[in-house]
């Protein structure tokens, strides 16, 4: 179990101070991650997000923390292994967020050898020293189980689930309780260096336009980095973007086992059938090259039909695309390549510097994944140091995520029950793989289920909706239902009308008390 950071408390940050050390231009993974980090080295920070947090590509993830099997094919031996030793971290930070899952992969000898795969998961299992997960095994199916008669054998190995949206939102809170200034709806019109300093215009959700003033910059906004460098940091780009689509769909419950599976295609891609939220699959990815706007995307019918036709390959029962219950679509950001085919672009990432001592540093983000965001953030605070020889050291691999300050979900879960005899098993469940210790905020001085106020529905009270929205800046039902949380799978259309509707009524009754 990790410690909590020592400063980590509900600070207000000072919005008055005449010059910020660093402001970071996004509200996804690796900007939050870079925010937390500058914060718990005690740097004054803002984080800017046009937006809303994990509003794009941080919550149209396959919802994995893994090391990339597949990424030994292209030979990245180095991305696997930080991937795999980030895997480990992550898993002690954010035990609420990430947990460990049992993948099976199915054989089909036309497309790889068993040999192949074999010594594929060999390696996966021992490219880093530190893991703690069951090693792989091999299978024998003879026809027995949920997958087509024709599979007769599979592998079966370890890696990592993780609630993306939450674990960008998590950053983000635990930033702004070291201190970190968080502005949603806020959009970066300019930066321009003056010296040893940055003068940033922010307009904001009332389109009011502020300036502010910082020592340092960084550009963290994943699809729109290169053009946040031309046109608001008006310096070229050091990396082209290339766009790649993903799409994912959510179907019923294919199999009620709680192991997910990697399903191999004749492409040569692979795609993964996750358990998802109780009741539901989740399947993914696609790799399609995209060009427009990175906040109007979603899937294509010959991306479902593509997803579809991949698992029914694989599984007894066959799938139609009228059991597509949801789905969405993200734009990973990768750094552009000769290379032709996107599924075979690098998933690594790039930070590149600009600026000497005595001058305002820029620091440019470029590709990179969920799972190694930490590290991304700390290799980016590292590179700074030297222009804040006051702040501290890294630290984010020895504390905790908020809320993720206890040993096992198994060991909250049993506490909770014990101190809310009257909540209900599933509700239990949900909060400690939501908010972890967190919880107990909005549990905090509860007797019975009356107390936390009207149910919208799948265990949501009125309680835990202004938990959200007073932390976690959910002041709309899209926002609160699915970036938040996954609870838009589980309410019915009226009961999100409800939801809505007493949202609005919560942010009329703000403006009143707090007028403009």
């Amino acid at each position: 179990m990790l410690p909590p950071h020592p400063d980590e408390r509900q600070a207000v940050p000072d919005k008055t101070a005449r010059v910020i050390d660093l402001v970071v231009i996004g509200g996804g993974i690796n900007g939050t991650g870079i925010a937390v980090d500058a914060a718990g080295r005690g740097l004054s920070v803002l984080l800017c997000e046009q937006h809303d947090l994990a509003a794009h590509t941080s919550s149209a993830s396959s919802k994995l923390v893994h090391g990339g099997l597949r990424y030994l094919e292209q030979f990245d031996f180095r991305l696997v292994r930080e991937a795999l030793g980030e895997r480990e971290v992550l898993m002690a930070k954010a035990p609420h967020l990430i947990w460990p899952l049992r993948f099976v992969l199915p054989h089909r000898p036309h497309l790889r050898p068993r040999w192949m795969l074999r010594a594929g998961l060999f390696l996966y299992d021992h490219l880093h020293r530190g893991i703690s997960l069951p090693r792989s095994k091999a299978l024998e199916l003879n026809g027995q189980g949920i997958l087509n008669p024709v599979i007769s054998h599979a592998f079966e190995y370890s890696d990592c689930w993780a609630d993306d949206s939450r674990l960008v939102a998590l950053n983000a809170v635990q930033a702004a309780s070291l201190g970190a200034d968080i502005r949603l709806h806020t959009r970066c019109e300019s930066a321009r260096r003056r010296s040893d300093l940055w003068d940033i215009d922010l307009v904001g959700p009332d389109g009011e336009t502020q300036q502010v003033t910082a020592r340092a910059l960084v550009n963290a906004s994943g699809p729109w980095a290169a053009r946040v460098m031309e046109r608001v940091i008006e310096q070229r780009s050091p990396h082209g973007v290339r766009l790649v689509k993903g799409s994912h769909i959510v179907v019923p419950q294919i199999h009620r086992g709680q192991e997910a599976y990697i399903l191999q295609n004749e492409d040569k891609r692979i795609v993964f059938v996750l358990p998802y939220e109780g009741a539901f699959s989740l399947i993914g990815t696609t790799d399609v090259d995209f060009q427009g706007d990175p906040s109007v995307v979603k899937p294509d019918a010959s991306e479902v039909d593509y997803l579809i036709s991949v698992v029914n390959a694989h599984f007894k029962r066959q799938l139609r695309a009228e059991d597509v219950v949801h789905s969405f679509a993200g734009v990973r950001p990768l750094i552009s390549t000769d290379t032709a085919k996107p599924s075979e672009v690098s998933r690594d990432y790039s930070l590149t510097l600009e600026g000497e001592v005595g001058q305002a540093p820029l620091l440019a983000v470029f590709g990179g994944k969920l799972t190694t965001y930490r590290r991304l953030a700390e290799n980016a605070m590292d590179q700074l140091a030297r222009w804040f020889p006051q702040a501290g050291k890294a630290w984010t691999a020895e504390y905790a995520l908020i809320g993720g300050d206890f040993a096992s979900q198994t060991s909250l879960h049993a506490e909770l029950r014990a101190e809310y005899r009257w909540l209900d098993e599933a509700q239990i469940a949900r909060y400690v793989r939501s908010y972890g210790t967190l919880s107990r905020i909005f549990l905090r001085g509860m007797r019975c289920a009356p107390d936390m106020g009207e149910d919208f529905g799948a265990g949501l009270t009125e309680r835990e909706v202004k938990y959200l929205r007073e932390r976690e800046w959910a002041r709309d039902a899209e926002t609160l239902l699915w970036r938040r949380s996954k609870l838009g799978l589980h309410l019915s259309a009226d009961q999100q009308a409800r939801l809505a509707a007493y949202l609005q009524e919560l942010n009329m009754a703000e403006r009143e008390v707090c007028p403009s």
